[in-house]
Order: C-alpha cells, then sequence, then structure tokens
C-alpha cells in the first residue's frame, strides 16, 4: 500500500463531487437549516425566494417582441405595450375566460406614456400600440419594448413612473 493510502484509511472527509460542500456550509452559516424563516422552513422560504426572483426577473427584462395576446406579431423596432391583465381582461375577450384574446377592444389601441426625463431635463413621451396583456402587472402599469422605454428613461432605470393616456381612436371614413 502507497504511503498516501495509509494516511487517508480510517479518515472520513465532507468532501463530495463538484465542490458542493464549500456552498452548503456557507448556505448553512448564512441560513441555518433548522430556523424557521417568515416563520417556513428553510427549503420552502428557498423555493419561494427562487419564485419571487424569477417573477423579478420576468418583470426587469419586460416585453419582448413577437406573438402577442392580439395576435400581432412584433418586431423589436416597434413601440408595443402590455396592458395589466386587470384592465385588458376587465375590457373584453380574453384566453382566461375563454374567449379569444385577438378579439379585445383593446387590442391596436394608441397611448401616450409621459414621463420627465431628469437627463434630459425634459419631459418625453412615446406613443405606443397595445399588443398584448401582462399577467404581473398593477392595473395602471405598461409593459414597453426596450426601444420605447428607452424614449422615457435610461434602460438601467427599471421601472420608472410614467404617466398615461389613451389617444384618441382613428376616425373611419364616413
Amino acid at each position: 500500500m502507497s504511503e498516501w493510502e495509509n494516511a487517508a484509511v480510517g479518515t472520513q472527509t465532507n468532501d463530495t463531487a463538484g465542490g458542493s460542500t464549500g456552498t452548503r456550509s456557507l448556505l448553512d452559516r448564512l441560513l441555518p437549516p433548522r430556523k424557521r424563516y417568515l416563520g417556513l422552513k428553510r427549503k420552502t422560504f428557498l423555493w419561494i425566494l427562487l419564485a419571487i426572483s424569477l417573477c423579478l426577473l420576468a418583470l426587469i427584462i419586460g416585453l419582448s417582441p413577437g406573438l402577442g395576446a392580439c395576435g400581432v406579431t412584433s418586431t423589436e423596432d416597434d413601440f408595443i405595450v402590455s396592458l395589466s391583465h386587470i384592465l385588458f381582461d376587465a375590457a373584453g375577450s380574453s384566453t382566461d375566460a375563454g374567449g379569444n384574446s385577438n378579439e379585445n377592444p383593446l387590442c391596436g389601441r394608441m397611448l401616450r406614456a409621459t414621463r420627465y426625463n431628469e437627463e434630459a431635463s425634459a419631459q418625453r413621451s412615446v406613443d405606443l400600440r397595445v399588443v398584448d396583456r401582462c399577467t404581473g402587472c398593477e392595473v395602471d402599469d405598461l409593459d414597453t419594448s426596450l426601444k420605447a422605454f428607452e424614449r422615457l428613461a435610461p434602460s438601467a432605470s427599471g421601472r420608472v413612473d410614467v404617466s398615461w393616456a389613451w389617444l384618441q381612436p382613428a376616425q373611419t371614413g364616413s
């Protein structure tokens, strides 16, 4: 038997494949496993924390181009907006109510979002077309495309306060 094998006989080690012992001991030091967090076991608390983090990440990422609830395919160059599911569903058809969200009367409507931009020291506004519904938004929240957002504030700003109002629908020929 080799010299190094003799030294290892009868000793125990906490090493695991992938080096997760260091991570686990750090987690155990920061959040001891037998304590309760907000009245929850550590594992439950961490799962809830992960879910909240993923939801926040989804909000930060914002509205991405593609096919929205209105059935309109948009690109990254479009000035588009997603309305709160509360407002969207109250207006008419939605898939959650067993209807066709493409027929929602808010689809295609235009609104103007306005905000004072501190960096530009000026009021900024952008006209947006409704193409989607936002399930994570409060009733007055808007979720805009990145290009539209950057007209109002730097993208690093995250969530910002804006005021918004509907624009008059286009007049049809008589």
